[in-house]
């Protein structure tokens, strides 16, 4: 069974050793967790060890080889998790409340700029079936507003490629009139292939695009992504603390994260600066 027991770090003379699982390490929202997350707990004197494993019987077999270090607790990172029969304590980030709600206030304030540009008919991609909290903030705000969500993709993994398949097909089968004209997407890499598909499909197909992670290659005059960018450091911090048993670092605005406005959400090239970027002549 699961434990959130507090991992007791004086066991031994010997630094405290914490299993970190994760899997998908391409992902740049995963790789700024796996950043902060060992840099925060090194910050506390723990020597972490990481456990890649995307299958249970993949985590069983490394926990057994781990067993000579004295692992002390696993956290997991997004998208991970371990079997009931794990008896070490263990630190769930995805279920953390302040990550829900940044995740919940993503979709609201994403929903609230794709509105005020005027659009009127909105979709929403994610990695796999099932709510989120993006899409909940999403689809809740807009309905507030006399909208609704219109079309939900999946494209069956969180990667570039599946968002281009799922999104090269809605484009193919769907007219042109009756398109979406702004979509949410549920990471950084969702929304790459959204638009890649757009671009390569042609045809003057187009469609306003917000993503959720700010990576470093949002930012790119390839992309110029809107993206919503997560105070991690702040939340995963004060999970960490309260994990160890350790107080909170309480600051003002704490775990807020911000929308970073760039040009991809607009439905058509807009004069001035948009113009004048690298990702002008791809829209």
């Amino acid at each position: 069974m699961i434990t959130p027991s507090t991992p007791d770090l004086t066991a031994s003379v010997l630094p405290p050793v914490i299993g970190v699982v994760a899997s998908q390490l391409f992902n740049p929202y995963q790789q700024k967790v796996l950043d902060e997350v060992t840099r925060q707990l090194n910050a506390h004197g723990v020597i972490t060890v990481l456990l890649n494993a995307e299958a249970d019987t993949a985590l069983t077999a490394l926990l057994r080889q781990a067993s000579p270090l004295a692992l002390r607790g696993l956290l997991l990172l997004p998208g991970n998790r371990v079997t009931d029969a794990c008896d070490l304590p263990v630190l769930d980030i995805k279920a953390e409340p302040a990550l829900q709600a940044d995740a919940l206030r993503a979709g609201e304030v994403t929903a609230e700029l794709l509105i005020a540009q005027g659009h009127q008919t909105f979709g929403f991609m994610q990695s796999q079936p099932g709510e989120r909290a993006q899409k909940q903030g999403y689809s809740t705000t807009l309905q507030a507003a006399g909208k609704a969500l219109n079309v939900e993709l999946t494209a069956e993994g969180d990667d570039r490629d599946g968002a281009y398949q799922v999104m090269m097909h809605y484009l193919k089968k769907t007219r042109a009139a009756e398109r979406i004209q702004a979509l949410f997407c549920e990471s950084d890499l969702l929304a790459f292939g959204a638009m890649q598909a757009m671009r390569d499909f042609g045809q003057g197909a187009h469609l306003a695009v917000a993503g959720f992670g700010d990576s470093e290659e949002a930012r790119s005059s390839t992309w110029h992504l809107t993206s919503w960018s997560s105070d991690i450091s702040q939340i995963l911090g004060n999970a960490i603390n309260r994990w160890l048993g350790q107080p909170a670092e309480i600051s003002i605005g704490q775990g807020q994260g911000q929308l970073q406005r760039r040009h991809s959400h607009f439905g058509k090239i807009l004069p001035g600066e948009m113009s004048a970027c690298g990702c002008a002549f791809r829209h």
